[in-house]
């Protein structure tokens, strides 16, 4: 064989077995948790940016795919060892002998020794990790564990964390906390102490429960990290929640609208808890920590069709979206009026009782600092964030989103009228008339995963109460089932990644997105044909037909626009503006009103061109009909 004398090796992971970067990265150290710091560039062609933490260090590696980033990361860390002049002191610090690794990106003439390691073997004797005894524990080495929101457990040695646990602490007691939930969705709490410290875990068994507490126990007490499956992991918001609160947070979050939703139905024994998706805002303010910040459930809501055509309404009394996150939202627009409301009354401790204080500037208001909102869902939003099959991944590798430049992702949905389910947008759909939809057309409403992307660019505060306050965004979306980090991601940011030159104050929002540890079963039959919603002012649900947008004595719910017209009118020309004008004249029609947000709707416009640059299809407005209204008593 001929060599070139001269030439640098072709990099090498392991030896005669090829083992790539990340397999001889986690022989070294196992457990290093990968993390998707950012994806940008168009859907046919992204760039995804990994990274992993080792020593106090950050190493980054990109890529047109999760993997192709993660492997770089690890090449990253490879590196760092040849590179470092003090490569056994490196080695001694992760608990292992040097492996062979070479590289032709390094000029470095350190070199690292020439015969290949084993991976250690679990000794119960000895720590594998010297600067972190565990109290005289030992933690056996494991590969990655199953995510959290699967119900497989699968270290290496086919121990799941319960069995772990058992071996660094025998005959630890395992109690019941709780037992709550619907029939179809029950959901246990079991706890575990250890050295004064309890941890608990939840499932729809109680023995899924017993080891999820242990996997908490593993982690909080004993430093161990599990690794989610491929499109499992959360995708962490660019501000406000920290990697290791993720899983407390969206459990906590899940668990707070749950029990809400049985305290107003009896312990889901009314009639009208029959529901095939929940959903609800909570507010969370205080402290820093998600964990134990003072959280409060503000709205819920349930439903997922949309109006009958023929039941629009022209007076803006009838609900056209009855799906559950989108009455939500509507909902949680009273509690932000009865916010504003408190600016109005006397007395400064009223006005300091509000979520709103006025900005620097003078013009309008703006959230105070320790307040955030929270989206739960019981499963993931109709449309683009829903379009996969969660169960044709035969390995880990393929649970990621292997086509990610399919013509169909990303592209703009609408509901089916009366129905369930989404259909793309075409190009003649984009504009619909009033007599055309009463003539038989079909009404098209925008998905729900369309109008979570719009309110992470627009805010959840609406064009309305833009006139008042500066864009509210959320602080993270929790799916109760069918979570997959890639498609939901892609689907309420990710496609916008082109936006560009929005108005002062505006941005596409990044929140944080994760699935919660007890996924709810899927609930096959036929979705109810009612709706309810609820606010924290409320005493009781109100109850919507979603055929016909209101309740069942044809009275227009409290969520409708013609309700916040009205809300609107009583704040307008008393409260400051962020427009900083006061206006001559009193709007009479709803659609005035709305235009008066002028960055509102400059915003709007951009996000719809975005969509469009993008080849994903045109926004559907509704018949300009419906939004040409005056007030009149109801």
């Amino acid at each position: 064989m001929i060599q070139n004398e001269g030439k640098k090796e072709i990099p090498k992971y392991g030896s005669a077995s090829s083992k790539n970067a990340v397999m001889q990265l986690n022989e070294l150290k196992p457990g290093l948790q990968y993390r998707l710091i950012s994806q940008s560039g168009p859907p046919h062609a992204p760039e995804f940016v990994m990274s992993v933490e080792m020593n106090g260090q950050t190493f980054k590696g990109r890529g047109r795919t999760k993997k192709e980033a993660k492997l770089r990361a690890a090449e990253q860390v490879l590196r760092s060892f040849v590179k470092s002049k003090s490569a056994s002191k490196t080695y001694q610090t992760i608990g292992r002998k040097p492996t062979p690794y070479t590289t032709d990106h390094t000029d470095s003439d350190n070199s690292l020794e020439e015969e290949p390691n084993k991976p250690q073997e679990y000794s119960p004797d000895r720590s594998t990790d010297e600067s972190n005894p565990l109290d005289g524990a030992c933690v056996p080495p494991f590969g990655a564990v199953h995510s959290p929101y699967s119900t497989t457990y699968t270290p290496q040695g086919g121990k799941n964390p319960l069995m772990i646990l058992n071996e660094l602490r025998p005959g630890l007691k395992y109690e019941l906390v709780s037992e709550t939930g619907e029939s179809h969705a029950k959901n246990f709490v079991m706890a575990v102490t250890i050295d004064g410290r309890t941890c608990e875990g939840s499932g729809r068994s109680k023995k899924l429960a017993k080891i999820r507490a242990a996997q908490a126990a593993l982690q909080e007490i004993f430093n161990y990290q599990f690794t989610p499956s491929p499109g499992k992991e959360p995708i962490l918001s660019s501000e406000g929640v920290s990697s290791h609160q993720t899983q407390a947070l969206a459990d906590r979050i899940s668990r707070l609208v749950l029990d809400k939703f049985s305290e107003l139905t009896s312990g889901f024994t009314s009639q009208h808890a029959r529901r095939k998706v929940l959903a609800g805002m909570v507010m969370t303010r205080g402290e820093d920590n998600m964990e134990t910040a003072d959280a409060r459930v503000i709205s819920l809501a349930t439903g997922t069709k949309c109006i009958n055509g023929e039941y629009m309404s022209v007076k803006g009394k009838a609900l056209n979206d009855c799906h559950a996150e989108i009455v939500s939202r509507r909902s949680l627009l009273r509690y932000l009026y009865s916010q504003l409301d408190l600016l109005l009354e006397p007395g400064v401790k009223k006005k300091e009782e509000s979520i709103f204080e006025s900005k620097e500037d003078g013009k309008g208001y703006r959230l105070k600092d320790d307040v955030q909102f929270h989206l739960y869902i019981s499963t993931s939003p109709c449309g683009d964030a829903r379009i996969f099959s969660p169960h044709e991944a035969d390995t880990d590798a393929e649970a990621a989103d292997r086509h990610p430049n399919r013509k169909a992702r990303g592209q703009l949905r609408t509901k089916i009228e009366s129905g369930e389910g989404t259909i793309p947008v075409t190009s003649s759909s984009s504009v619909q008339t009033w007599d055309g939809v009463l003539q038989g057309e079909r009404l098209l409403t925008m998905s729900c995963s369309d109008k979570i992307a719009r309110w992470n660019v627009l805010g959840i505060q609406g064009a309305l109460l833009s006139y008042f306050v500066e864009p509210i965004y959320l602080s993270s979306i929790i799916l109760g089932s069918l979570y997959h980090g890639d498609h939901l991601s892609r689907a309420v940011y990710q496609r916008l990644g082109n936006l560009r030159a929005l108005p002062p104050q505006y941005r596409l929002n990044r929140p944080l997105l994760s699935g919660i540890s007890n996924a709810e079963s899927r609930q096959p039959g036929r979705a109810p044909n009612f709706s309810v919603n609820w606010t924290v002012l409320d005493a009781e649900l109100e109850v919507v037909n979603t055929m016909t947008g209101k309740d069942d004595n044809a009275k227009a719910s409290r969520c409708s626009k013609y309700y916040f017209f009205q809300r609107w009118n009583k704040l307008f020309g008393r409260l400051s503006s962020t427009t900083g004008r006061r206006e001559r004249h009193r709007p009479r029609q709803y659609s005035e009103a709305k235009l008066l947000s002028g960055d509102y709707q400059a915003a709007k416009t951009k996000m719809v061109r975005a969509f469009q640059r993008a080849g994903l299809g045109l926004w559907v407005k509704k018949p300009i009909d419906q939004d040409q209204f005056e007030l009149h008593e109801i």
